[in-house]
């Protein structure tokens, strides 16, 4: 019974999107060690669906080298208004708790890939 639990409630893979709230923002972005990537999204929104799916699968190449979190602007309009989020899908990188790029719009897979690959390789600048 603990194989299926985990499957069906345990905590996402490595490297994929985890969900993060106004709450919890602080705490796991600004506060990671490594750098992150937030995905600012709505439900609402086509293009959040296909950037949350090249996220998806992604993301777990990038384990342990950049965090990937996702915040839904409607459920979480503080952070979307702190970070002045004026349209979905933006993806905000972090490194050491300040914002250091944006990306607003649907952004193809590899200039994507090469955004988190630079933010990975400046993890030890």
């Amino acid at each position: 019974m603990g194989f299926l639990k985990n499957l069906f409630f345990g905590s996402p893979k490595p490297g994929k999107p985890v969900p993060v709230t106004d709450g919890s923002f602080e705490a796991m972005v600004l506060g990671s060690a490594i750098p992150s990537a937030v995905e600012f999204w709505s439900p609402q929104c086509p293009h959040c669906q296909v950037m949350s799916g090249l996220l998806d699968e992604i993301g777990p190449d990038y384990a342990g080298r950049v965090n990937v979190f996702k915040l839904n602007v409607l459920q979480n309009p503080e952070s979307a208004a702190a970070y002045r989020i004026m349209g979905t899908p933006t993806v905000m990188l972090f490194r050491q708790g300040k914002p250091v790029d944006r990306i607003v719009g649907l952004l193809p897979l590899n200039p994507l890939k090469a955004k988190l690959d630079s933010l990975a390789q400046s993890q030890g600048s």
